[in-house]
């Protein structure tokens, strides 16, 4: 038997507004492989890897999940214009009272509140790789 990580799943109410959002927030695309009334898989345009799963759920959204997709970008300006972009495609900043004195992050929700991190890695330590 072959066990091996698969991808991260937001649970959601729609999943077509979902499917949507998350598809132009990464620049993903929904693929047909394992699409029901229940969840759709996202993969990366032409066919590529599976990247991220939505299923539909009826539980309410965490306010502070443990476990929150990070988008990396390498710049100050690109995080404001990417925190801009996402907006526009319907997320919104989150008033997050647990930002540390200099963040390299910003934190926004999906339509649905999902919260997820916008990460400018020119802060990151060096050698850590990120958040």
């Amino acid at each position: 038997m072959a066990v091996r990580l698969g991808f991260p799943v937001v649970g959601v109410t729609d999943l077509s507004r979902a499917s949507a959002f998350w598809s132009a927030a990464l620049g993903l695309e929904v693929s047909p492989e394992w699409n029901s009334g229940n969840w759709r898989t996202l993969r990366h345009r032409g066919g590529g890897d599976r990247v991220l799963g939505l299923m539909r759920s009826s539980s309410p959204v965490e306010r502070r999940p443990r476990l929150h997709l990070d988008r990396f970008v390498d710049a100050a300006e690109e995080q404001r214009s990417e925190v801009e972009r996402l907006v526009a495609l319907g997320a919104q900043q989150v008033a997050w009272d647990s930002y540390p004195p200099t963040p390299d992050f910003v934190v926004l929700a999906d339509p649905e509140g999902n919260v997820f991190c916008v990460v400018d890695l020119s802060h990151a330590p060096s050698g850590s790789g990120g958040s």
